[in-house]
């Protein structure tokens, strides 16, 4: 048995590692084979080197999308943890001890089903559901509030000053609710005899918050850092949908994938569009790489 295991687990793994390869590894591999060319879909594609990067160095509407990544690299992840820690934390252990077990405050199981509610929608629904709240007029349900009351409406997505932070606030509604479930899940491994230790020696809710909870959980804020810049990168469906004029007003809330979107379906530019793929295939590796490192600590054990 000890000798056959190596040709089961090859051959258990040669069918998904076939159709990775076809599916996956090989369209990358053609992306950087069309960013060193001029293809522009149609005719046969000339090889010209490096000449879609240098471009791509001095591409006005590149430099302003990567700008707006950079925003949102630090916001979305920060805003969606923060919210969804708290609600996560009041879920779980911020109620009454029961029988041993810390509970969350009263109502918590209906709270899970609310929060995670824009999880079942696709992303495309929550932007169209959100040009609504945002609409500029009394239709809209924030402007018709405050038309109501006496307020000039607020131009979401029109004011180039907000625009990009309008879009940031539908990411953050649309992420929260999986990050609570996946938080929730993280406090629910750790066992309810430490949080009864904090207690018993005084602590706090905020102290069992930054003191208990927080270090517990450090690896699961670390993939959850991760997958939130993956995210912070693409925003490509939210920002086409809510968008002016796909990226408006005059730039202000485009994003890198937007802009492989329009010059390879708008201006049939596929090497160019493939230039700046390969870029964003490389600052997400990078930003991956570089938050697994920062944020390495010790495993703690419980």
């Amino acid at each position: 048995m000890r000798h056959g295991k190596y040709p089961f687990v090859i051959g258990f793994l040669a069918a998904p590692v076939l159709l990775y390869s076809v599916f996956v590894i090989a369209p990358y591999a053609q992306a950087f084979q069309i960013s060193m060319t001029n293809w522009r879909g149609l005719s046969a594609p000339q090889w010209v080197g490096f000449d879609n990067y240098r471009q791509l160095v001095e591409d006005h509407r590149f430099w302003q999308a990567i700008q707006h990544h950079l925003v949102l690299l630090i916001a979305l992840p920060l805003i969606t943890i923060a919210i969804a820690l708290f609600f996560s934390f009041m879920l779980n252990v911020a109620g009454k001890s029961s029988g041993g077990q810390r509970t969350g405050v009263w109502g918590s199981k209906f709270y899970r089903v609310v929060f995670f509610f824009p999880q079942v929608l696709a992303v495309a629904i929550i932007a169209v559901l959100f040009q609504t709240v945002y609409r500029p007029n009394e239709s809209g349900l924030i402007n018709g509030v405050l038309m109501k009351i006496g307020l000039d409406p607020i131009l979401f997505l029109v004011n180039p000053n907000i625009a990009l932070w309008s879009i940031l606030g539908v990411l953050v509604w649309q992420a929260v609710g999986f990050y609570v479930v996946l938080f929730s899940a993280g406090i629910a491994s750790i066992p309810g005899e430490i949080y009864e230790a904090a207690e018993m020696d005084g602590a706090s809710r905020v102290t069992l918050f930054f003191r208990v909870t927080l270090p517990l959980l450090w690896d699961t804020l670390q993939v959850a850092w991760v997958y939130l810049g993956i995210a912070a990168f693409d925003a490509f469906a939210v920002v086409a949908v809510l968008s002016v004029d796909n990226g408006g007003p005059d730039g202000a809330t485009t994003v890198l994938a937007l802009e492989i979107y329009r010059n390879a379906f708008t201006y049939s530019k596929y090497g160019y569009a493939s230039a700046m793929g390969v870029a964003l295939f490389f600052l997400t590796i990078t930003f991956a790489v570089f938050t697994l490192r920062v944020t390495k600590r010790e495993s703690v054990e419980y």
